[in-house]
């Protein structure tokens, strides 16, 4: 079983220690990620909720518990992250199912009480 916070925190650290060596491209791609979810036409939740989506279909670990974490952040629901899966499935199919009811809801889970 995969542990959504040590998978948060790998990445964040991961991500630390590559901007000692190669800060430029680190803050280059944050900087187009603070552009990319910056609340215009959607708002910051449904661009969440988008990526979630898009991290479950391309079944990358990382992706899907990050982008749960912020998409709780943002206010995001357990019904919305599910609900959020459950397209994603009818386009990715049972792979994608996977890891909506394991991956995904254990995030929820493990984030959850971060947002109480």
């Amino acid at each position: 079983m995969k542990n959504p916070r040590n998978i948060l925190n790998s990445f964040m650290g991961g991500m630390k220690e590559v901007s000692k060596t190669n800060g430029k491209h680190v803050g280059a791609f944050m900087n187009f990620l603070g552009t990319s979810y910056a609340a215009e036409e959607l708002d910051v939740k449904f661009k969440e909720l988008i990526s979630v989506a898009i991290g479950i279909y391309s079944r990358c670990d990382y992706c899907i518990v990050f982008h749960t974490y912020k998409a709780m952040e943002a206010g995001a629901t357990r019904e919305e992250l599910m609900e959020t899966a459950m397209v994603a499935t009818a386009f990715g199919g049972g792979g994608t199912f996977a890891y909506s009811v394991t991956l995904l809801k254990d995030s929820i889970d493990e984030f959850e009480k971060d947002f109480q």
